[in-house]
């Protein structure tokens, strides 16, 4: 099974570095990247290009969180697009996130919600990447520890693959070994230099992960860095093989 190098690239906003939402594809396609989470402005503006470039998967963000301040959450999640248009597009797969640090009856709507798109995911044999995340969170042992058991959650949702930012090799190996579906592993922000983001990527493909998110820490540096970042990500994917 390979290994996914998928460049996040997802907007709500103008972000330094992504001022041209549609411009990083054709920057970036003939590098290590095997594809691009997109929201669907990109995908639409970007049908020839990907027409042309087959081998690019897309994974197509279906949902928003917005006004995400305080650790407490208080923001406010909605779908933007859905399943059977998803389809229709044309992409690979499609994302939610899976934010907890919310109240109860808002964690109920969640898991109502989240069960309504993996329904309709499996009827079109589409798969789910569903996020769990405490939103607006430093990476306290606590928050590591909160994401690790809403993985869990999002298991029994019936996720198709749970994208999760790096909890430490052990507990990586713990959720692949125990949960026994796809683990992504998101970049999240722009920090350190490379041969840190390298030594985590690193130790994310030990432990089992089946697949890389990184999206600020490749295109938020220096060109020359973030083509290093790539390169290296691409010898250590490569270098990994999988029984089942």
């Amino acid at each position: 099974m390979q290994i996914v190098r998928t460049i996040r690239i997802i907007l709500c906003d103008r972000i330094k570095g992504l001022e041209t939402p549609s411009a990083p594809f054709a920057a970036w396609a003939d590098t290590d990247v095997t594809g691009f989470m997109m929201t669907p402005g990109q995908v639409k503006q970007t049908e020839k290009f990907f027409a042309e470039h087959p081998h690019l998967s897309r994974v197509l963000t279906i949902d928003t969180y917005y006004d995400v301040t305080t650790l407490d959450g208080g923001g406010s999640h909605e779908l933007i697009t859905t399943v059977e248009e998803a389809v229709r597009m044309g992409v690979d797969a499609v994302k939610m996130l899976f934010p907890w640090n919310i109240s109860r009856s808002e964690r109920a709507t969640m898991c109502a919600r989240v069960g309504k798109i993996v329904t309709a995911c499996d009827a079109w044999d589409i798969p789910l990447v569903l996020e769990p995340v405490i939103m607006g969170a430093p990476r306290t042992d606590d928050v590591v520890i909160q994401e690790e058991k809403v993985a869990r959650i999002a298991y029994d949702l019936g996720a198709h693959i749970i994208k999760i930012a790096f909890p430490g090799e052990e507990r990586t190996a713990r959720l692949v070994d125990e949960l026994r579906v796809p683990l992504v592993i998101a970049g999240g922000p722009l920090a350190g230099d490379v041969d840190d983001t390298v030594d985590a990527i690193g130790q994310t493909l030990r432990a089992g992960a089946r697949g890389i998110i990184v999206g600020r820490n490749i295109w938020q540096r220096e060109r020359s860095e973030g083509e290093r970042v790539l390169k290296e990500i691409g010898t250590l994917t490569r270098g990994v093989s999988f029984t089942s």
